[in-house]
């Protein structure tokens, strides 16, 4: 089903970000290629008092010593499996990384798994040129290059790892305990409190163009409020990322892949949906059938203007104009952003992303220039007179985003290409898979809530103070009635002067803000029916307004022919 959604432009496509903090996930936390190298100058992660991770791996270093590297690194992780039931979180990360480092470091040839308490490990080395691994797991045993019964993990490690006879492959499986669930339970929902964790000794390895590929099966069933995510443990932030890692998943499947490009300790984080599958596709039809209905009937307004003589000597309709042709560029850049992401062109995605970046620009600020209009209109009344005001207007409509804020649509998507081309590209659609659908449009998470969010604020703001102005007039007038018209005509007048400010003013697309908790769902059904529709609300309120201008004229005719008489 293609989730084509208008609300993803403002909204999963933005606030993706604030929906990951609240599940403590931070796709960005650390750019690419600086996972392990975080890892490697974490020495210290967190501090600890009597037995804890530094007591351990003191006691590890001794029982290697005294008993031997075999029974000793057993005895190092019965030591380890302890601290895990008891520890506190500072002591649990840190025992995380030590584990990695006493299995390198001690483990000198290609042994059998190691099975202690909650804890599953394999070492390899390779006798000759490493051509990939394979490595199967169970809550019991690991093996490399053959299946285990009843497998929970199976990795595939590329051959671009490139792994020498001196280096040593290590992977051991974590399974928490429901008694140290402050960490990996009640913070964060891990799936099945496990964790797989991959190294290769004496390297640092990320950016990998062939990825590593981890396949956990599930034992129980995905229900419809959650969708699992792949994600790493930052040992930094002490949170999870997404970064560097994609989900391989479909609704229905047995198991779960996580593909990624570097080496660390990986888990799944089941992400509570923000919508059900009924909901989105219900949206999806919602969409794509306002934005159609919206950019016909803006494609006739503009001929509607051009045709009509009167019409083109208005100046405010001429303001109106320029948001129409802003919203069709919008519309005309959205409806075939799938199609194009679907194409294996990188060129063609960036410029179908450059557009619609810069047409959603260009449609803020003429609701901001729509706001003030209104407000010489309105307040100022009086000595409004501006030089060559039409082509101003349009300088800051189509060149500066918003008044107060110094800049071009054109300028600010240009320095973005220049800062980071990559800010660019496919984003998919459901941002809690990223291998649903995917359109062109901005992948950085920070251009998206500074440009689109942030500057869609400050137009809000100010076209709210707008419309309460209004509202105020238009209360204002009602007190002064005109001669033989019922309060039932006023009425119905000024409610059409109302939904035609606001629909101008973009005033709907401020559900954003409120779509969240219990609104969550009606707040998006909202902003869906309303936003893809602005461009056909618009073009009623231009027929209405034309057949007023022509209802006006004769009346007034006559009453000039009554005056001479």
């Amino acid at each position: 089903m293609n989730r084509m959604k208008w609300w993803l432009l403002v909204l999963s496509l933005v606030c993706h970000k604030i929906t990951c903090k609240n599940h403590h996930v931070t796709p960005n936390s650390q750019s690419k290629g600086q996972n392990n190298r975080v890892e490697g100058n974490t020495a210290n992660p967190g501090k600890s008092q009597g037995n804890g991770p530094r007591e351990v791996r003191e006691k590890c270093k001794d029982d290697i010593s005294m008993n031997g590297k075999s029974k000793g690194v057993k005895d190092c992780m019965e030591d380890i499996n302890g601290l895990l039931d008891t520890g506190n979180v500072d002591d649990t990360i840190e025992v995380m990384w030590n584990l990695k480092q006493i299995l390198e470091e001690t483990v000198e040839t290609d042994t059998t798994s190691i099975h202690v308490g909650r804890l599953v490990a394999k070492v390899h080395r390779p006798k000759g040129p490493f051509k990939g691994l394979q490595i199967s797991a169970n809550e019991n045993e690991a093996m490399s290059d053959e299946t285990v019964t009843n497998s929970k993990v199976r990795v595939e490690l590329p051959q671009e790892l490139d792994v020498e006879s001196n280096n040593t492959i290590v992977f051991c499986m974590l399974t928490w305990p429901e008694t140290n669930g402050n960490l990996w339970r009640a913070q964060y929902n891990v799936y099945e409190s496990r964790l797989v964790g991959l190294s290769v000794g004496g390297k640092n390895i990320s950016g990998l163009q062939e990825r590593v590929n981890i396949t956990m099966t599930l034992t129980t069933a995905v229900n419809e409020t959650q969708t699992p995510r792949c994600v790493f443990f930052n040992f930094s932030t002490k949170e999870y990322s997404s970064n560097g890692c994609q989900t391989v998943w479909e609704r229905g499947w047995g198991n779960i892949t996580c593909s990624c490009d570097h080496l660390t300790y990986f888990g799944i984080l089941m992400v509570s949906t923000t919508l059900p599958e009924k909901d989105r596709e219900i949206q999806t039809y919602i969409t794509l059938i306002g934005c159609s209905l919206s950019l016909f009937g803006l494609v006739i307004t503009v001929l509607l203007f051009i045709t009509n003589r009167k019409v083109r000597a208005d100046v405010s309709m001429k303001v109106h104009i320029n948001l129409v042709i802003a919203l069709i560029l919008l519309n005309v850049h959205f409806l075939p952003s799938q199609v194009v992401a679907a194409l294996s062109s990188t060129g063609a995605c960036l410029y179908m992303a450059l557009c619609l970046h810069y047409s959603l620009l260009a449609t803020f600020s003429w609701m901001a220039v729509e706001g003030f209009h209104l407000y010489l209109l309105l307040v100022r009344v009086f000595n409004i007179y501006i030089r060559r005001y039409l082509l101003k207007l349009s300088v800051v409509g189509w060149v500066p985003c918003f008044i107060p804020v110094p800049g071009v649509p054109a300028v600010i998507v240009s320095l973005v290409v220049i800062i980071d081309r990559d800010a660019y590209g496919h984003v998919p659609l459901d941002s809690d898979n990223s291998n649903s659908t995917t359109i062109c449009y901005i992948r950085n998470d920070t251009v998206k809530m500074v440009t689109t969010v942030g500057l869609f604020g400050l137009v809000f703001i100010f076209n709210i103070i707008m419309l309460g102005v209004t509202v105020r007039r238009v209360v204002g007038l009602r007190r002064s009635k005109e001669y033989g018209q019922s309060d039932c005509d006023r009425a119905k007048k000024d409610i059409c002067t109302l939904l035609g400010v606001t629909i101008l003013l973009g005033i709907t697309w401020g559900l954003v803000f409120f779509s969240f908790g219990h609104l969550t769902v009606p707040g998006l059904y909202l902003f869906c029916i309303l936003n893809s529709l602005q461009g056909f609300f618009i073009f009623l309120w231009f027929v209405m307004s034309l057949r007023k201008n022509k209802n006006s004229s004769p009346k007034t005719s006559s009453d000039a022919q009554s005056t001479n008489s």
